[in-house]
């Protein structure tokens, strides 16, 4: 029986394609439109329907418009807010609560160190 190992190649192609990845959901802006449809929100935040439907009943700021049809119609600021408890909840690994009283905080007008601080983080990026 004959074992086929994997080149050093390989690992590399799939490290790109993972980077790719990466960079390509980092780099997803947010098109110029009055409203967005349910399936374009989740296009563009890289998120199954139901979890932005879920998060729609715990986070009280998330209020689509709803068409006469009974369509949801997101504005720009509900997904960039999804977007925000996207970055809470998977890449800070914020608990439903915690993102909840972080965006009560900015809410209320008080400093949001953790925002000033992920810019400053960003910038120090494009500087390198």
């Amino acid at each position: 029986m004959q074992v086929f190992k994997r080149s050093p190649k390989c690992k590399l192609k799939q490290m790109n394609y993972s980077q790719k990845k990466k960079e390509k959901e980092e780099k997803s802006e947010i098109p110029e439109k009055l409203f967005f449809s349910i399936g374009e929100v989740s296009k563009i935040t890289h998120l199954p329907t139901y979890v932005i439907r879920f998060w729609e009943s715990k986070f009280k700021e998330i209020k689509p418009q709803k068409s006469r049809g009974g369509h949801r119609r997101y504005r720009k600021k509900d997904v960039e807010l999804i977007l925000w408890v996207k970055k809470l909840l998977y890449e800070k690994k914020f608990t439903i609560e915690g993102a909840l009283k972080e965006i009560s905080k900015s809410k209320n007008g008080k400093l949001n160190f953790m925002a000033i601080k992920e810019e400053l983080q960003e910038i120090v990026k494009i500087l390198d």
